[in-house]
């Protein structure tokens, strides 16, 4: 059954096309993954589904028994409104009528009041509104929160929920949902996933989380440059297709420019050849330069890289046993942390387990409640912020770039402001706008290349993904792995995850921190059961770096430094030896272990080596203690 059908469809900003004359069909059965790069017109699309945006020409035709649900990019208002209330907004005139019968039933003393509140039962009688009511409670209870908790003392991954849920209760056919993992930890994205699992209807959704994606959807839609193409099947499949059309593309557009050209110089040829030229032929050739001239190219892609920076010392951090506490709750507990120079190191954790905080412990930006950390020599550090307070937003994009400059260098070469953010695609009159104007992948792709602009050997990212497209993702995962630094990474992109880290830890809800070999599959698979759900409805508190109030302060002692005895300082130079035999035992291990073909082998084979691996770990930390408690 077909529950929306577009037919020859249009839409344009000025004169940038985002919908060409496409017809498409969504189908009842139907889970699909809008697809495209930011800009192409995804969020309009999905508009134009939900009704809240009108095509320039063409038709649309609904069901009108079809209900459709609408989630919007944006978070609800962090305002008082209770959650209940919020929720019931769902169902229109049927979710006053319950929010009005909530409020009024919790104080009904006085005869006007009771006679209200029977008109209330009345009205929802009538429209038997009965079951939602029971629904919302039921998803509120779930999730452990009371009907008039307010919205502002909620977490934006809380809020997120509840806006999802908002667009389930009303049980409609037709889901709409734009980027619905933004501001959702692993966990949630996980419950996400179960809960569309469970939904019977059928599904349009914009997501960036490719894992999300190959597990949920079951067609593509492809908006790329005004067309929309369909594909069946998944994320994965769409891969396939996609980079077979763009060859085909490719190879086509290269043909009839070659064919343009040799007619171009035909037209130039001499006084005799132009008395004597076929008029027809003159016809085809204005025709191929107005087909020419309408052809839309593919978008340009992302041209990054990292300045380069001389190498950090072989130990880039040690934590010892740290500990964090923010008002009598202890966020990080008894962590004990190596990092070793070239790590790429993943973090995981839900909202509030205290990924940043560890992070910013690391890098001494917050000193431990207890415990030590000891930084490497050499550190030249780039930190991605996910809350992006390294952008001035009423400056222009050059100005928060340049800072005061016209050239930057970038690994010995000079490169004018303008060119280098063109290759992060800001074009010239882009490039003098507002940071306050552009999109969040907008915002994102800016701040990556201020990052990129400044040498670095320690590549800190927090939240990069959020809100760039799938192919600059790409880009990003291959910079990264090809980066000779060392990178830790905070993300809830599971698939970045696995494409980027050598190790990841794991923050669990009594902030120990768990160190596992490999991606977040590679965690799951070793770990089990990774999360136990929680439904407090708020997150746990990071600290900012820059409120120092709230920073306890510890002063190291000086201690005076004892000289070895033989045997010890004769120890102390086999150290280096030993660790590095041990760290070349354990790349082996690890290229083995990253092998797609490994985890095919012999059941106890696997076992083996990843005890193998785990102990030489083991043994590796070791030396590293030894080593640090004898250099000191």
């Amino acid at each position: 059954m077909v529950m929306i059908r577009l037919d020859n469809a249009q839409l344009a900003y000025g004169d940038h096309p985002l919908l060409s004359d496409v017809s498409v069909a969504v189908e009842e059965n139907d889970r699909i993954a809008l697809i495209g790069r930011n800009g192409a017109g995804k969020s309009s699309f999905l508009r134009i589904l939900a009704g809240t945006e009108k095509l320039d020409g063409g038709q649309i035709a609904k069901d009108k028994d079809i209900r459709a649900s609408y989630l919007p990019q944006d978070l609800p208002p962090a305002d008082e409104t209770q959650v209940f209330d919020y929720v019931a907004g769902g169902l229109k005139d049927l979710g006053k009528l319950l929010s009005d019968y909530e409020h009024l039933v919790q104080d009904a003393s006085s005869e006007a009041a009771l006679n209200k509140l029977q008109v209330l039962q009345d009205a929802i009688d009538a429209q038997q509104g009965w079951d939602y009511q029971q629904r919302i409670h039921t998803r509120l209870n779930a999730l452990n929160l009371s009907p008039d908790t307010r919205l502002s003392s909620l977490s934006g991954g809380w809020r997120k929920r509840l806006s999802i849920i908002r667009t389930l209760v009303a049980e409609p056919d037709l889901l709409l949902l734009d980027e619905p993992t933004n501001h959702l930890d692993i966990p949630a994205i996980e419950w996400l996933q179960g809960e569309l699992s469970r939904f019977s209807g059928g599904i349009v959704l914009i997501s960036h989380d490719r894992q999300f994606l190959d597990d949920v959807a079951n067609k593509i839609f492809w908006l790329d440059r005004g067309q929309l193409r369909a594909f069946k099947g998944g994320y994965s499949h769409y891969l396939k297709e996609k980079e077979h059309i763009l060859q085909v593309e490719e190879a086509q557009n290269a043909l009839f420019d070659k064919r343009l050209a040799e007619e171009e110089k035909w037209i130039r040829q001499g006084i005799k050849a132009r008395r004597t030229r076929n008029e027809g032929r003159v016809r085809a050739l204005k025709a191929m330069r107005d087909e020419r001239k309408a052809r839309v190219d593919q978008k340009g892609v992302v041209q990054m890289q990292i300045e380069a920076s001389d190498k950090s010392g072989k130990r880039v951090a040690e934590c010892k046993n740290i500990s964090f506490d923010y008002d009598g709750k202890r966020i990080i507990n008894s962590a004990t942390v190596q990092i070793i120079r070239g790590d790429k190191i993943g973090i995981v954790g839900r909202n509030g387990a205290g990924k940043t905080t560890l992070v910013k412990l690391i890098l001494g930006q917050l000193n431990p409640t207890s415990g030590s950390v000891k930084l490497g020599t050499n550190l030249e550090v780039a930190y991605f912020d996910q809350n992006r307070e390294q952008l001035n937003t009423e400056a222009s994009v050059a100005d928060n770039l340049a800072e005061g400059r016209e050239f930057i260098e970038i690994n010995g070469k000079q490169k004018h402001v303008l060119s280098y953010l063109s290759d992060f695609l800001f074009a010239p009159e882009r490039a003098r706008s507002p940071v306050s104007t552009l999109s969040g992948g907008e915002k994102n792709r800016l701040l990556l290349a201020k990052l990129f602009s400044k040498p670095a050997n320690l590549l800190v990212l927090d939240e990069p993904t959020n809100d760039l497209d799938i192919e600059t993702l790409e880009l990003l995962e291959e910079l990264i792995s090809d980066f000779k630094g060392t990178v830790l990474l905070i993300s809830h992109d599971r698939a970045f995850i696995d494409q980027v880290v050598t190790s990841t830890l794991m923050i669990t809800d009594d902030g120990r921190v768990h160190s596992y070999v490999g991606g977040f599959d590679d965690l799951k698979r070793q770990h089990g059961s990774l999360w136990v759900e929680q439904s407090n409805g708020s997150d746990t508190q990071s600290i900012n770096a820059s409120d120092k109030s709230t920073q306890p302060q510890t002063a190291a002692k000086p201690t005076a430094k004892k000289k070895l005895s033989y045997k010890l300082q004769r120890e102390l130079d086999e150290l280096p030896g030993q660790i590095d035999k041990t760290e070349k035992a354990i790349a082996e291990l690890e290229a083995l272990v990253g092998d797609s073909e490994f985890f095919k082998r012999p059941a106890l084979e696997v076992k083996q080596k990843m005890q193998e691996l785990t102990d030489l770990q083991t043994e590796l930390e070791a030396y590293y203690d030894r080593w640090s408690e004898l250099d000191d």
